[in-house]
């Protein structure tokens, strides 16, 4: 017995103590037991003085069972006493691990060397998220974290599937010595430095890419803009390819878009310059600049027919539409992009720039300026060394592709993934880290066989790419509001973090299961933890700031009461930790 029951006020249990707390060790954040014959109510100290113990209701053992929340409450009559290993392990789990169902995190905070053992599908079934400062330990956090998942040689998890989107490369190092542990495991790098001899670049291969992607790409903000895309991706195998068809489809959109012109009710003038543009750069052998009109008497190049005189009229008007109209085929259906035609930046910019004129773009001022601006990014793209993401070799199928970016040869696969962004502005890492996670979402939603092999997408600095942008007014979805919201059934599992929770989505965060909270001190974030983190207390908040590094409070589904936990330091460590400043300073020159 450590005192009596004096008071309970909704979940909070005052008790009067009967102990010298002088010669106890610390007792705050240590569990007690509110024993009343076989009923065991389960509290935690949160506040102790001399006299008096403030105790929270945290839960409830029932037939050897621990059961989290708040059901009954102590009576008056019960024993107040501190709880014994036995019924600690049943609330914080058994500190042995005698199968492969659970992993070790780290050390308990409150009690001496008390091993925190997660159970891996509550914890890795469920998205996730782990907040923290700048130098409260999140990158050394998440490095152990999944350190640990790899650790045993016993039980080796070869189909893991984990792709960590890497903002500043400091996982590169973390996970160097993964083949160490077992033949079996192994690491692969992406990196976006194009100068980089020794890793693999990231190169995504544009015809697996839709409307949503290149818009993302080209930064587009308007839904106007997207009729222009899906037009561009629509022409790219017509102007690609050379068969009868492909052939037969360029004469019937070029006329069309002359016809277009020829309908505009412009000047004169400025007909024959927009016709002469377009035939300039699309034509075909049938339909130029050079094709001749035949007439009873004479022949004359189309060139000549659109010949404006000096009263500003087109005199052979008619003339030219009767010939344009004759390429017309009203049978023609230009189907929807598969992904089997392999084509090139430059492909899609000179199928953009036809979709801005075959869209009639050139006869709305606005609309054209929207569309003129997915040319010059598009064309920005190709004269910077951005190009070479997007430059892939050979032709490959969406399958094939995410296949490959597992693989290290033919028979070996990789099971974590570090695609190194660092090396690209923060609007082409977004992007990036859109496109792939989308490819990634896409396959397993497709899949026939659903949620088979689970892929775990793990976003540092989140905050950046992981929030409420424009997409969901231009698309009608956000890629990560959708994979939090859906991902879970088909395998793709989010872990974002951050230390800015404040700036994340708060429809992905509100999708988080599980969070693992390190130290947090701007008022912004606090407030946003307060309101968006389950079972996130006062005295929880209190704790949040002044935590030690590498100490954090971990919540969630996994976890069956709030629990902090000391994180070892990993092994390797990631390339997180501060300049030496001294050294440099007074070191020799």
């Amino acid at each position: 017995m450590i005192g009596n029951i004096v008071s309970i006020v909704s979940n909070e249990v005052k008790v009067k103590l009967t102990i010298d707390i002088s010669s106890q060790t610390n007792l705050i954040g240590i569990h007690v037991i509110f024993e009343d014959g076989d009923k065991k109510i389960v509290g935690e100290i949160k506040e102790i003085n001399a006299d008096n113990a403030l105790i929270s209701i945290v839960g409830e053992i029932k037939d050897n069972v621990f059961i989290p929340g708040i059901n009954k409450r102590p009576a008056f009559k019960s024993k107040v006493r501190i709880i014994v290993m036995e019924e600690l392990s049943l609330v914080l789990g058994d500190q042995k691990i005698t199968d492969n169902n659970r992993i070790f995190f780290g050390l308990s905070a409150v009690y001496s060397n008390y091993r925190i053992n997660v159970d891996i599908n509550r914890f890795f079934s469920n998205h996730f998220t782990i907040l923290g400062n700048t130098g409260s330990g999140k990158s050394s956090t998440t490095a152990r974290i999944f350190q640990n998942v790899f650790s045993s040689n016993d039980y080796v998890p070869v189909n893991a599937r984990i792709m960590i989107f890497d903002a500043y490369g400091e996982y590169v190092n973390a996970f160097s010595k993964l083949s160490e542990i077992s033949p079996a495991l192994n690491y692969k790098v992406y990196t976006t430095n194009v100068y980089d001899q020794n890793n693999e670049l990231l190169r995504i291969p544009l015809w697996l890419l839709g409307v949503d992607d290149i818009a993302l790409l080209l930064e587009a903000t308007e839904k106007s803009q997207l009729s222009i895309i899906e037009r561009a991706l629509k022409l790219v195998p017509v102007f690609k390819n050379d068969d009868e068809f492909s052939r037969k489809c360029r004469n019937d959109i070029i006329a069309r878009a002359i016809l277009d012109v020829l309908h505009s009710n412009k000047e004169a003038s400025r007909i024959r310059d927009q016709i002469t543009a377009i035939l300039t750069t699309y034509n075909t052998p049938q339909l130029n600049l050079d094709s001749i009109i035949y007439q009873p008497g004479y022949n004359r190049p189309l060139k000549q027919c659109i010949y404006v005189d000096k009263s500003g009229k087109m005199m052979e008007m008619e003339l030219v539409v009767d010939f344009i109209n004759a390429f017309i085929d009203e049978t023609i259906e230009i189907p929807d992009p598969d992904g089997s035609i392999m084509y090139t930046l430059e492909d899609l910019q000179k199928s953009l720039d036809f979709a801005i004129i075959s869209e009639g773009s050139l006869q709305s001022e606005k609309v054209f300026d929207y569309a003129n601006i997915l040319a010059v990014r598009l064309r920005a793209i190709i004269s910077s060394t951005s190009k070479e993401y997007f430059n892939y070799p050979e032709h490959i199928t969406r399958d094939q592709y995410l296949m490959g970016l597992y693989a290290i040869s033919d028979n070996v696969k990789a099971q974590v993934i570090d695609f190194n962004i660092n090396y690209v502005n923060d609007r082409l890492a977004k992007t990036l880290t859109k496109i792939v996670s989308k490819m990634v979402f896409d396959y397993a939603c497709f899949s026939p066989e659903r949620g088979k092999v689970p892929t775990h997408i793990i976003i540092e600095e989140a905050h950046r790419y992981v929030q409420a942008d424009t997409d969901l007014q231009l698309f009608g979805y956000n890629i990560f509001d959708r994979i939090t919201k859906e991902g879970r059934k088909y395998g793709v599992i989010l872990g974002l973090i951050t230390q800015r929770p404040s700036e994340l989505s708060e429809t992905a965060v509100s999708q988080c299961s599980n969070f693992i909270i390190l130290r947090t001190l701007h008022p912004k974030d606090i407030k946003f933890i307060r309101e968006m983190v389950p079972n996130m207390t006062e005295d929880g908040i209190k704790q949040l700031k002044t935590l030690q590094p590498g100490n954090a409070l971990a919540f969630g589904t996994a976890f069956n009461v709030p629990t902090e936990i000391s994180f070892e330091r990993p092994d390797p460590a990631p390339l997180s930790s501060n300049s030496d400043i001294v050294r440099i300073w007074f070191g020799e020159n």
